[in-house]
């Protein structure tokens, strides 16, 4: 749980940084190819090295190309038809397609995670707020397909170190996750991206934190902390990130939030987490077919 709440404080202060020096200045498509590009220099002596299991280098590959790379596509895209504050409603569903996809993948119900992961769902609803758009419906559907990537991407790797435990060194093998998002993401600003570059050292060193710190060391950390707990605990951890942006949005750039709507929605993800406590012992599951 450890990896997830550090990654977790660390993503709430790239949000912050991406909306005060990156949103509407710097094209998106190249700043997210700039991202992977720079998160893959972090583990390619690692990469360079690697003389595993070929299977499970692909595999990897597959995972980046679905959480980060076509993930990616989906989110940037769905700002064409909703605003920012829409966009980040509809992202509140990506616990519930964990919990989900992680049950039918393992042949098995847990309804004790799935209410977990809806409380997570009403926490951050209680957070967040939104206003219907013309173009709301097949928005919410763009948003809804980046969801899933997510999802798809952390339940598999889970999935992937459960059937080859052998894997202890993650690092050594985890740059062909970054090959596979850098494979959707490089064609993809070929054709979509737009010359609209960082201007400033500002902008320079964000993408550089972004990138080295934020993607490189959190999506691997990330990964490494979603194998290690339960499939419920994991689907309320993606949640936990939106009241840790906006209290880090607050305190360092006093925006203002309604803080009663904060403190309901915090004792929400509580209760979520109590619902996934002793997560290291058996739950009682539905066992379908």
């Amino acid at each position: 749980m450890r990896y997830l709440v550090g990654v977790t404080l660390l993503w709430a202060f790239s949000f912050s940084l991406i909306g005060e020096y990156l949103a509407g200045q710097v094209d998106a498509y190249f700043a997210v190819v700039t991202r992977v590009a720079l998160a893959l220099l972090v583990f390619l002596p690692f990469l360079l090295r690697y003389r595993g299991n070929t299977g499970y280098a692909i595999t990897l590959m597959l995972l980046g190309a679905v959480q980060l790379g076509v993930m990616y596509l989906f989110y940037y895209h769905s700002f064409l038809f909703l605003s920012v504050p829409q966009v980040l409603v509809f992202t509140i569903f990506t616990p519930i397609y964990i919990t989900l996809l992680y049950d039918l993948l393992s042949g098995r119900f847990n309804a004790r995670f799935l209410l977990a992961a809806l409380c997570a769902v009403a926490a951050a609803a209680v957070m967040r707020e939104g206003i219907p758009a013309p173009d709301y419906w097949l928005g919410f559907m763009i948003v809804q397909g980046a969801n899933l990537c997510f999802a798809a991407g952390q339940v598999g790797y889970k999935k992937l170190l459960m059937a080859q435990p052998s894997q202890r060194d993650q690092h050594l093998a985890f740059g062909w996750f970054y090959v596979g998002a850098l494979l959707i993401a490089l064609p993809a600003w070929w054709f979509f991206g737009a010359a609209q570059y960082p201007q400033t050292l500002t902008q320079w060193a964000v993408l550089l934190w972004l990138g080295l710190v934020a993607s490189g060391l959190g999506y691997y950390a990330w990964n490494k902390g979603a194998a290690q707990v339960s499939s419920g605990a994991l689907a309320v951890m993606n949640n936990a990130l939106i009241p840790a942006g906006l209290l880090v949005n607050l305190l360092l750039w006093n925006r203002t939030a309604d803080l009663s709507s904060l403190s309901i929605g915090f004792i929400l993800l509580l209760f979520s987490l109590w619902l996934c406590r002793d997560s290291a012992k058996p739950h009682r599951s539905i066992k379908l077919g």
